[in-house]
């Protein structure tokens, strides 16, 4: 299994790609799509801010024909990803420049990101098969926010684009793209409690403070009788 980092552009799928990535900012229905015929996202994370690992499932080839390559665009949003190792693929992280240079949280900053993500079948996989394919990135900090991740399925005859897009109320088109509606966030991008929860007992309604009180006052109890213990047999 190889992993590939091309500053290439995209080939065909690219052009279709960045055609939708332009109306992949409408406001989508609020239903995530249904399992089943269609290309689908699961986040192990919504929350604001959260590292999540994304695994978008192909459950089908193109009208029957199997499956060569599944092209992942990344939203704007999202400037670095991780795709995970997929033994029966190889993986390419198609790269793009960016009009301004993004801190990269470190002291140093990205002048380039992920646009696309290719992961290509080693053999055909064979249209009634399915396969999952996992990306770890930062979700971005915008409480709300649709992240949209188009994708098209090449096979031996034809591809399927998972592009489409459709507006709050509308019904779901044919050929819907994968997206991630961003939730609240969690006390910290990692899913931990924070120091300040930590210190107030957040979650255990202070009992957590309240024993370390406890705890302290008995010491101090302790000593005090030692003392006075000490004293009295002199």
């Amino acid at each position: 299994m190889s992993v590939r980092t091309s500053a290439r552009p995209a080939a065909r799928p690219a052009a279709r790609l960045a055609a939708v990535a332009l109306g992949a900012v409408a406001v989508l229905a609020t239903a995530a799509p249904p399992a089943g015929a269609h290309v689908t996202v699961t986040p192990s994370t919504t929350a604001a801010g959260a590292y999540a690992v994304l695994t978008f499932s192909v459950g089908h080839g193109c009208d029957g024909s199997p499956t060569t390559a599944v092209t992942v665009q990344l939203p704007p949003e999202i400037v670095t990803v991780t795709p995970t190792v997929n033994p029966g693929w190889q993986v390419e992280k198609r790269m793009e420049e960016l009009a301004e240079p993004v801190a990269d949280g470190h002291g140093g900053e990205y002048t380039e990101r992920v646009a696309q993500v290719v992961y290509t079948a080693r053999s055909p996989l064979p249209d009634g098969l399915r396969d999952t394919f996992e990306l770890s990135l930062k979700l971005t900090a915008d409480e709300g926010a649709t992240l949209v991740f188009p994708v098209v399925q090449s096979c031996e005859e034809g591809e399927s684009a998972w592009v489409q897009t459709a507006a709050e109320g509308e019904e779901e088109p044919e050929h819907p793209a994968p997206y991630v509606t961003v939730g609240a966030a969690a006390s910290d991008a990692h899913g931990h409690r924070t120091a300040e929860a930590e210190i107030e007992g957040e979650g255990d309604g202070g009992t957590g403070v309240v024993a370390w009180l406890g705890l302290v006052l008995g010491a101090l109890g302790l000593a005090a009788g030692g003392t006075a213990l000490a004293r009295s047999r002199r």
